[in-house]
């Protein structure tokens, strides 16, 4: 699955050096247009993901919620929440399996 920052830069590409309209390399690629003309408003909260990467690094079996509690205690000064902070991508960071129930006796019944 490729992402959309990687779908804009083959969009892009595409354009420049095969010189393709927009429409016809969005066709190749399989972007919508829209997706390709999107430019986020919303500010890189650099500072905050670098203190959450560290903190994840730190605790790797931490998940979003309780880094959001660690860094609420260190006085953190910006307005994101806990749903906001879900979004900023720790799941490739945290390293928590999930744990796996089965029932007992389940492999042995007769199909």
């Amino acid at each position: 699955m490729v992402g959309p920052a990687a779908k804009r830069e083959a969009v892009a590409h595409l354009q420049a050096v095969m010189g393709l309209s927009e429409r016809r390399a969005c066709s190749f690629v399989g972007a919508d247009r829209k997706m390709i003309r999107y430019r986020s408003c919303r500010p890189p909260e650099t500072e905050l993901r670098g203190r959450l990467h560290d903190l994840a690094n730190e605790r790797r079996r931490f998940g979003y919620r309780r880094l959001f509690i660690l860094l609420r205690r260190e006085g953190e000064p910006s307005g994101i929440n806990q749903w906001e902070m879900r979004s900023l991508g720790l799941a490739p960071l945290t390293s928590a399996p999930h744990r796996i129930s089965s029932s007992v006796g389940a492999s042995s019944r007769a199909r």
